[in-house]
């Protein structure tokens, strides 16, 4: 172990019960040292959580312990005169904030906002230069997936990271992994009990489809060709973020040669690090609603674009649903640069639909969190490029702001509405 361990452990491994357990030593080591008024604080994602999962743990094996006292409202237990160890969820940072930690767990970090670590848990470490252990199953390539290379990383001396899969550990019986292995879908076993960062996600849109992308080499280095012409399709977000994709079309291919994503800042944010590229661009779409008109500017942002030298295009409107299902027919074509597309292509393999816990069944809409602006973005790319799968154009109506095929020479212009093509 170091002062920031990972460790990434199969299902059954007794994750809580050693977190649990080092914290309890953390605090007794802090208290043989003379360091007064030690803390800890186990961090599960829910505080109904961090109750069911760790408080009945964290009485058994504390309760023997000088000075016990549990507050089951509070979730907090002192012993051994003036140490205290919390039990918080990450869905109520401001509970902890301002205090100070001698030692920190964070349970199934995946699944928590990166910001209860860098700013509330880490500072609070500092003045007792106090240890964390982020402990859980992937889920993904996401911030714990991070958190992990990071640790393996020999340059940064005070991380560790660790991973434990079934088939190594001999934790759980062989039979019982066979009858687990039975019950479920290979990429579900294989991230719960073999610790994979590869498996697809469980209701997500597009998982077996960019694993398919990536087993058939499609994820690699692709170079920018500067004799074609760069399009780009936004997501954009207004207290969210913006996400672009930048492609390229040769034949049949649609090439993905970078990702781009911030929050926080204005277009000209924007505009400035699509010049900055140095691309020849094309057309770049945008969603529908670039063009409803602010209220404290009277302008839209797809005149405010237009005005700052952008090319905008707005895409048809259609369901969400069929927009999905454009993005699933276009994944087969696509290639994806491994280096700067690697933000957008994770988003893409988790982009989910939400979970219903009381219908315990998938809801019949996107889940909303990090990966809904890279995978919107995406979407719009494949509405703005949609045709019939033999290069031939469908006829259909269009408004005076949807989309023409990028790629088609002559002069643009705009066509009336009602239009037919």
């Amino acid at each position: 172990m170091a002062r920031f361990s990972v460790v990434v452990c199969h299902r059954r491994f007794g994750k809580t019960v050693m977190a649990v357990n080092k914290l309890v030593k953390d605090l007794i080591n802090a208290k043989q040292k003379g360091l007064a008024r030690a803390r800890a604080v186990y961090v599960a994602p829910l505080f109904r959580q961090a109750k069911q999962i760790a408080w009945d743990y964290a009485k058994f094996y504390c309760e023997k312990l000088p000075g016990y006292k549990a507050n089951e409202s509070e979730l907090r237990i002192d012993f051994l005169d003036d140490c205290r160890l919390f039990l918080i969820g990450a869905d109520n940072p401001d509970s902890i904030r301002g205090i100070y930690a001698d030692s920190v767990v964070l349970d199934e970090y995946a699944q928590m906002n990166p910001k209860m670590w860098s700013e509330v848990l880490r500072p609070a470490l500092t003045d007792r230069k106090g240890s964390a252990m982020f402990i859980g199953t992937p889920k993904g390539k996401n911030v714990f997936h991070d958190l992990y290379k990071h640790g393996l990383d020999p340059d940064n001396v005070d991380w560790t990271s660790h991973l434990f899969k079934a088939s190594e550990t001999g934790y759980v019986d062989e039979g019982e992994l066979l009858a687990a292995k039975s019950d479920m879908t290979d990429e579900e076993y294989a991230q719960e009990y073999e610790c994979s960062w590869e498996a697809a996600i469980k209701g997500a849109y597009y998982g077996k489809l960019m694993e398919i992308v990536a087993n058939e080499k499609r994820i690699r280095s692709v170079p920018w060709e500067s004799t074609l012409e760069v399009h780009t399709a936004w997501d954009l977000g207004i207290d969210d973020s913006t996400a672009i994709w930048f492609y390229q079309t040769a034949d049949r291919e649609i090439r993905l040669i970078n990702f781009y994503e911030s929050s926080g800042v204005g277009l000209d944010h924007y505009v400035k690090y699509l010049k900055q590229q140095h691309y020849v661009y094309g057309n770049h779409f945008l969603p529908h609603d670039v063009k409803v008109k602010e209220l404290s500017t009277g302008r839209s942002r797809l005149e405010m674009l237009r005005g700052l030298g952008i090319n905008a295009r707005v895409v048809q409107k259609i369901p969400v649903d069929d927009g999905i299902n454009a993005a699933r027919s276009l994944l087969p074509r696509c290639y994806f640069d491994a280096k700067k597309c690697e933000k957008g292509i994770e988003a893409m393999r988790q982009y989910k639909t939400d979970w219903d816990d009381k219908t315990q069944t998938f809801r019949q809409r996107p889940k909303h969190d990090w990966t809904s602006h890279a995978a919107d973005a995406f979407r719009y790319l494949a509405v703005s490029f949609r045709d019939t799968g033999s290069g031939r154009r469908p006829t259909r109506t269009i408004s005076e702001y949807d989309v023409f095929d990028p790629y088609e020479k002559g002069p643009r212009q705009t066509i009336a509405e009602g239009t037919n093509w």
